[in-house]
């Protein structure tokens, strides 16, 4: 079946009453191509003035930058700041430097120029263009064409100028308000309300918003953010952008990252502006996230897109309106907080020694509102900023990192020390994540179901995979998530049952993919089965298997155990199989980029690592087992693919009969 054909079969199942709400929806964004341009005219300093109860401009600007703000946005100490992360001022500094003359770093793209005039419509790293027109007409897929959506899309977010303002926070030098301002008038000119790709979904707007009200925080006070025209179309702009958020929010009958985003650009508006419809937009806003947080973070707290960089981004987008909604006067209920604290508390446990986290699922880079300089797979910022929030000195305690990041957000930061050790067990069944740690061992398993309620979303085919760090290097990786709409066969080949470390069927998917062209769509085939973490012994045990061939004319259920040994540098995996006839089976071992493969033999590889540590990986078993090895590449972050080797075994035999084990154990290096 086509996408097209997919989709209108998806909408003809859905409830009367949703159907007829998505079509009055499109009938009015329809009428909205002739309807926005005037309402965009409409929006003048006079009409600003009046939605938000103040005589004039300047007297709006005044009361803005200067009303009790949640975020900090005054001077930074550049001692406290260098006990928390001494890298982070030099950091800042030169990314500042950067932003200043039109350099950008994003998406894998490399140190970029962008020039005196900036191209807000353009993917830089394929050359094609969005031409301006009204945002509906707009395609952001397109197979027959190599382009990326998310290049202009991460551009105008506009968080690459982030730096100008801790900059000046930093050094109180003006030169860097010039700066910024310089940019913004060029994207404001080049970006009228809902005429360019950069409006295509609310989401963009919806990010874009937050950086937009945070850089004002930091400026508005200037000489060099004083011109009265620039004043006017940067609070117009601001106030559009929430106005075209309200009405295009991004609601489905399975609402995700896209909505949250939405609804937490509406909380953080409503708290900026006031006036009644400002406070409309913190209301309805606040009380959609009251409702999703329930459905997006599990009880669990693993976030159910099953992915830890979303899960990042979501917790982040929860807890910013959080803070913004309780600035406001309005109640964040304890069933809210106790999610933010459980989402906390998954990305403590999901965080490796060496404090990044494991690529699980999609990830794109993105975040809410990046104040830190840590690495983009450093999580545990999230970890500190909720324990404050929460007034949480355990959670606190398990952070672990982050706190230059909680230090630039609240104004303050004062991690305890020493923290606790964290669990050796962790089971998170409702997110179908398991964690077992030891000293300088970590291991990271999915053996849950599809992502985004059985649509998919941002999940991968990787049921029973799981990455692994012994003696605090790491070793076996996921794939990573190397692009989206840039090419729909890397797209597809990234969130494959092939490219990950777990059982392959009959050369079958997990989740068999719906069409080459649904990104973002899997078949809802998979269930865990029966999933356990204990101890036994001097070992850290995770068993289970899933459903997802049992569909096959021949059911069969991969069975895996995984054996962490107390002093984390053994592991163990073991492969059966439950079901009935003749099966091919594929075991891939992907290991983590920095590994060179020494010796390859029947039952035993030896490789190095770039930093010195020698690996051993063993096999034994029945069924005749075979085992290759073959180049791959890692994706770490969005558009960056790093070579690295992946060891694949493989059988064909009674399901019944097929047995695999295999050791791994790693040697420090000299």
């Amino acid at each position: 079946m086509s996408g097209l054909g997919w989709r209108a079969l998806r909408l003809l199942r859905k409830p009367p009453g949703y159907v007829a709400r998505r079509l009055a929806a499109e009938v009015q964004r329809e009428l909205d191509r002739f309807t926005q341009p005037w309402r965009a005219r409409r929006m003048d300093a006079e009409a600003l003035c009046a939605s938000s109860g103040a005589a004039s401009l300047a007297q709006l600007w005044e009361r803005l930058a200067l009303q009790p703000w949640p975020l900090a946005s005054g001077p930074i100490d550049a001692g406290t700041l260098a006990t928390l992360n001494p890298a982070a001022a030099p950091l800042i500094l030169r990314r500042a430097a950067q932003a200043a003359r039109h350099e950008v770093e994003l998406l894998g793209s490399g140190p970029v120029a962008l020039g005196g005039r900036i191209d807000w419509d353009v993917d830089f790293k394929s050359g094609a263009r969005w031409e301006p027109r009204y945002f509906r007409d707009i395609p952001t897929l397109n197979a027959q064409r190599p382009s990326d959506i998310k290049i202009p899309w991460e551009l105008s977010r506009l968080q690459w100028l982030i730096p100008l303002g801790q900059a000046y926070r930093l050094t109180g030098e003006a030169r860097f308000a010039g700066a910024a301002r310089e940019v913004l008038e060029q994207w404001l000119r080049a970006n009228p309300t809902g005429r360019t790709v950069n409006w295509a979904i609310a989401m963009e707007p919806a990010l874009r918003l937050m950086v937009l009200i945070w850089l004002f925080r930091v400026f508005a006070p200037l000489k060099e953010w004083s011109e009265p025209d620039f004043r006017e179309r940067l609070l117009c702009s601001l106030y559009q952008h929430a106005q075209f958020v309200a009405r295009y929010i991004e609601h489905a009958d399975v609402n995700g990252n896209h909505y949250t985003a939405d609804c937490a650009a509406l909380v953080v508006a409503g708290t900026f502006f006031g006036g009644a419809e400002a406070r409309g937009w913190l209301e309805r806003g606040h009380a959609e996230l009251e409702r999703e947080i329930t459905r997006q973070i599990l009880a669990d707290g693993v976030d159910f897109e099953v992915s830890t960089a979303y899960h990042r981004l979501v917790a982040e987008l929860f807890l910013l309106a959080a803070i913004h909604a309780r600035h406001a006067g309005v109640a964040v209920s304890g069933t809210y907080r106790e999610r933010l604290r459980a989402a906390a508390r998954f990305t403590a446990a999901y965080t490796r020694p060496d404090g990044s986290a494991p690529l699980w699922g999609d990830a794109d880079d993105a975040r809410a509102l990046p104040l830190g300089t840590g690495a983009v797979t450093d999580h545990r910022h999230l970890v500190a900023a909720t324990a404050v929030f929460l007034d949480d000195p355990e959670l606190a305690a398990l952070a672990g990192g982050g706190w230059d990041e909680v230090y630039w957000l609240f104004g303050h930061a004062a991690p305890p020390t020493p923290a606790p050790a964290l669990a050796a067990l962790s089971a998170f069944p409702a997110g179908g994540a398991y964690v077992l740690r030891s000293q300088g061992g970590h291991v990271f398993i999915d053996c849950g179901e599809v992502g985004l309620a059985g649509r998919g979303g941002h999940g991968h085919n990787d049921a029973l995979a799981f990455e692994a760090m012994l003696g605090g290097v790491p070793v076996v990786s996921d794939a990573g998530c190397l692009v989206y709409t840039g090419s729909f066969e890397e797209r597809n080949l990234f969130r494959s049952t092939a490219v990950h470390s777990t059982p392959q069927v009959d050369g079958e998917e997990i989740n068999r993919f719906v069409s080459a062209q649904l990104l973002w769509v899997l078949r809802d085939d998979a269930r865990p089965v029966e999933p356990r973490v204990a101890r036994e012994g001097e070992w850290l045990v995770f068993e289970g298997g899933h459903s997802g061939y049992t569909r096959l004319p021949s059911p069969v259920t991969p069975w895996r155990r995984l054996e962490l040994h107390a002093g984390g540098r053994q592991l163990r995996i073991t492969d059966t199989f439950r079901g009935t006839g003749v099966h091919a089976l594929s075991i891939p071992l992907q290991l983590a980029p920095g590994w060179e493969l020494l010796e390859l033999g029947d039952l035993r590889a030896q490789l190095r690592h770039e930093r010195g540590s020698r690996l051993v990986v063993s096999w034994q078993g029945s069924g005749g087992w075979q085992t290759s090895a073959a180049s791959a590449r890692v994706a770490p972050s969005y558009g960056v693919a790093q070579a690295a080797v992946r060891l694949v075994s493989c059988a064909r035999g009674s399901a019944t009969q097929l047995r695999l084990q295999t050791d791994i154990e790693i040697t420090p290096g000299s």
